[in-house]
């Protein structure tokens, strides 16, 4: 494999979800630089809104959607949240579906990112679809925008308990989580700068269909001081004075190195990045080019040595092997088994990364999956239970994770490769680590009867290997 090829699939899979099957051709022939440009460019234009839940309360003024959820009956409150629980079901398939064909990779994956960063949970899918479409059109952008827009959506003011805010009854829980995990980052700030913060955010609301709702009469007017300033600050200006410290540039430029490059930072250009970042305004397209257009991102130890989330692994093997699902649950139950499921993190510190994603039996359930999928038969397994994420309900067993795997399309992958060069290929274009498999023990287990046999029986052996775990 050539250092391009390298390059470019590290690029593929950190600034992405992997390659697609049906781009190996271009990235063998692709020197880095052209393969980047168009790359990053199919993410610049702006998404569209997406409407995966229609609102069952259309031409409805809010007056008279309260006034119908006051006088609802059981049944009707019922069908409600079964309503809003097929709609959270539906964001999913939508979202994970963009990870697999969206040609705006760079999107997805920021989209991705964002969405562990300002972690939130809530049982309305209006409130949950408007939360996504804040990711999706931020997330690219200015980091300034994207908080005060997601500071403000209905999902998390719900989730941090903002709603519960008033005046001479603070609750402290959304300015804690906005100074820990949104933007300064922990040692940045007091216990009385929280107090102060929460004050300045009183009478911020949210109403049932996900619009941001100011109570004057909820507002503390008076005086507060926060990290140093003093004035009759409101939650805009909360906002803007974390924005202000430079410890939510270097706070947010660490957390997007771990992600993107190396769990273990590079002090210096985590830095350099953080400032060039801070005076940018906060563009966060730009900090990720200036990030893929430097020489170090492409370093050897940056390469193959970062765990794939559940969400990066499932997403992967569906882009690098194509396949259909008869039961369109699939997705979603392989979420539920492996204690990743969009829109349904475990805590405000959103998911775990690194080794945390791999126990015996995770790691046993990862290395089984190919062949669950290819095997065209009934798989049933427990997911995790965890009484946070599943909120004391009982864990039911999943069915029904078989899969169609599209193999001709994967054959003209490789069409034209000469034969002899066929394991080699194929191992560089689903591998990235270094070390690879024991080319004796893939060739014992590979079918040669055919050029087709032995290309699908490799491909499975490697993703099942603990190499493919890492990308």
């Amino acid at each position: 494999m050539t250092d391009s090829q390298i390059n470019i699939q590290h690029l593929c899979w950190r600034a992405g979800f992997g390659p697609a099957a049906a781009e190996l051709r271009p990235i063998r022939k692709s020197s880095l630089k052209e393969f980047r440009s168009r790359f990053l460019m199919a993410s610049r234009e702006a998404p569209l809104e997406i409407e995966v839940v229609k609102n069952p309360f259309e031409g409805m003024t809010i007056q008279e959607v309260s006034k119908k959820l006051k006088q609802a009956t059981e049944e009707e409150r019922k069908s409600l949240r079964t309503f809003h629980q097929n709609g959270i079901k539906s964001l999913n398939q939508f979202w994970i579906q963009e990870m697999i064909n969206s040609k705006a990779q760079l999107r997805e994956k920021m989209v991705f990112f964002w969405h562990d960063h300002f972690s939130c949970r809530s049982g309305n899918s209006l409130h949950l679809q408007k939360y996504l479409n804040i990711l999706r059109k931020h997330a690219l952008g200015k980091f300034s925008d994207l908080l005060m827009e997601v500071s403000k959506s209905a999902a998390m003011i719900n989730y941090l308990n903002a709603n519960q805010n008033r005046k001479n009854q603070p609750n402290e829980n959304f300015a804690r989580e906005v100074m820990e995990l949104f933007t300064v980052g922990k040692g940045q700030y007091s216990e009385v700068d929280i107090k102060e913060a929460a004050r300045a955010l009183t009478g911020w609301n949210a109403n049932y269909i996900g619009e941001f709702v100011f109570n004057p009469g909820q507002h503390d007017t008076g005086s507060k001081k926060i990290l140093g300033q003093s004035g009759e600050f409101n939650g805009d200006d909360v906002l803007t004075i974390l924005l202000n410290q430079r410890g939510t540039a270097q706070h947010i430029t660490e957390k997007i190195y771990r992600f993107f490059v190396n769990e273990q930072p590079d002090e210096k250009i985590v830095t350099r990045l953080s400032k060039e970042f801070y005076e940018s305004g906060y563009d966060i397209g730009q900090l990720l080019q200036t990030i893929f257009s430097s020489d170090w991102f492409y370093k050897t130890e940056n390469i193959g040595n970062r765990i794939k989330s559940p969400i990066e692994l499932w997403v992967g093997i569906n882009r690098q092997l194509p396949m259909q699902f008869g039961n369109p649950d699939a997705a979603l139950g392989f979420q539920r088994i492996m204690g990743q499921v969009l829109f349904n993190p475990p805590n405000v510190a959103g998911w775990p990364s690194g080794n945390a994603w791999i126990d015996s039996s995770s790691l046993m359930y990862r290395l089984q999956l190919p062949k669950i999928l290819s095997a065209g038969t009934d798989f049933t397994v427990l997911p995790k239970a965890d009484d946070d994420t599943q909120m004391g309900k009982a864990v039911k067993p999943i069915k029904g994770l078989t899969a169609t795997i599209r193999w001709p399309l994967y054959f003209q992958t490789y069409s034209g490769i000469d034969l002899k060069d066929l394991p080699e290929t194929i191992n560089s274009f689903l591998l990235q680590t270094l070390s690879t498999p024991s080319e004796a023990v893939l060739k014992k287990h590979s079918k040669e009867v055919s050029r087709e046999a032995m290309i699908s029986s490799r491909t499975l052996l490697l993703m099942q290997c603990p190499e493919y775990q890492y990308c």
